[in-house]
């Protein structure tokens, strides 16, 4: 009776340190303009609009280099994991919400405010789960199974 060698799996492949600095960069910054729109709910003052359109700004330049980097990733087999995809899902998602709350926060800062407080709560929120699945993805490890 021979035993056949069971065939390796290829390792899962985690993201790149370079990669989770840039999606965790812009969680801050959408953070940031969350609560420069709640600022200017309170005060008014129109700098705190024009504060936040920056912060978002700076949280797209980290959040689409990310996003295509995670569709590039997509194309190797190791990292075909369905918790890749939820992962760049969610950034895609982060992405095209983000740019329509910086189209919200182009508008005159007397007529976007109910909507641009709502963009940014639900840009904070998809950016939070996209995070959470980046750095489950990564600290998660690919259990050897003993033959």
């Amino acid at each position: 009776m021979s035993t056949y060698p069971v065939p390796a799996q290829p390792p899962y492949r985690s993201l790149h340190p370079l990669h989770l600095l840039l999606v965790s960069s812009a969680f801050p910054l959408f953070l940031g303009a969350l609560l420069a729109d709640i600022a200017y709910a309170q005060t008014y003052e129109i700098q705190w609009t024009n504060f936040a359109s920056w912060l978002l700004v700076g949280a797209m330049v980290f959040a689409v280099p990310a996003l295509v980097w995670g569709l590039v990733s997509l194309a190797l087999p190791t990292a075909r994991t369905p918790l890749r995809f939820w992962y760049v899902g969610l950034l895609a998602l982060t992405c095209v919400l983000g740019f329509v709350n910086c189209l919200v926060h182009a508008m005159d800062a007397w007529q976007k405010m109910p909507q641009a407080l709502v963009w940014s709560v639900v840009c904070v929120l998809t950016i939070a789960a996209t995070v959470w699945f980046a750095l489950g993805g990564t600290l998660r490890r690919r259990r050897e199974v003993v033959a």
